[in-house]
């Protein structure tokens, strides 16, 4: 599959923002709950990125999963890793003329459920996983997705269409 110039610039945006943020947030809007943790606005580029395209969903999960390993060690950047799945599950979704404040709804479960079991394998309680860390992960999507649903919209607004070539142009929100 071939991605077009205009993939390739939002996804080394969004990249960007993905590493960007864990490091320049880091101690500064991150709500810690132990053995959770979150970061506010890290899923947005991931978020948008659904908008885009698959492959552009894979660069920016990978690259939010790279931010979070500088910052935050290996856990919580496989936890992020999560993202690429969360992203690429979006990105079909919103690719099927879903809404996309339903693509973000949708993909909660794969999150949540993602992030739970992944830290299993370094020793976490079935409880902390699947209940502190589940719930905590599907709270935190509620609230990256209201932030990226407004930032989206006013996007939209300002004339920056984040659609590639090729998608119908139903109303997505």
């Amino acid at each position: 599959m071939r991605i077009s110039m205009k993939e390739l610039l939002y996804g080394a945006l969004l990249t960007a923002l993905a590493l960007l943020i864990p490091m320049a947030f880091q101690g500064w809007l991150q709500i810690s709950i132990p053995p959770f943790s979150a970061t506010l606005g890290s899923h947005l580029p991931t978020m948008l990125a659904m908008t885009i395209s698959p492959w552009v969903a894979v660069l920016v999960g990978l690259g939010s999963s790279l931010g979070f390993l500088i910052t935050l060690g290996p856990i919580i950047a496989a936890r992020a890793f999560i993202h690429v799945f969360v992203g690429v599950a979006g990105a079909y979704l919103y690719r099927k003329d879903i809404k996309f404040w339903q693509v973000l709804l949708l993909t909660i479960p794969i999150h949540a459920i993602g992030e739970a079991l992944i830290v299993m394998p370094f020793g976490f309680k079935l409880y902390d996983a699947l209940v502190v860390i589940g719930i905590g992960t599907a709270l935190h999507h509620l609230a990256d997705g209201g932030i990226t649903l407004v930032l989206h919209r006013s996007l939209k607004k300002a004339g920056v269409s984040l659609q590639v070539a090729g998608k119908s142009s139903v109303s997505h929100l």
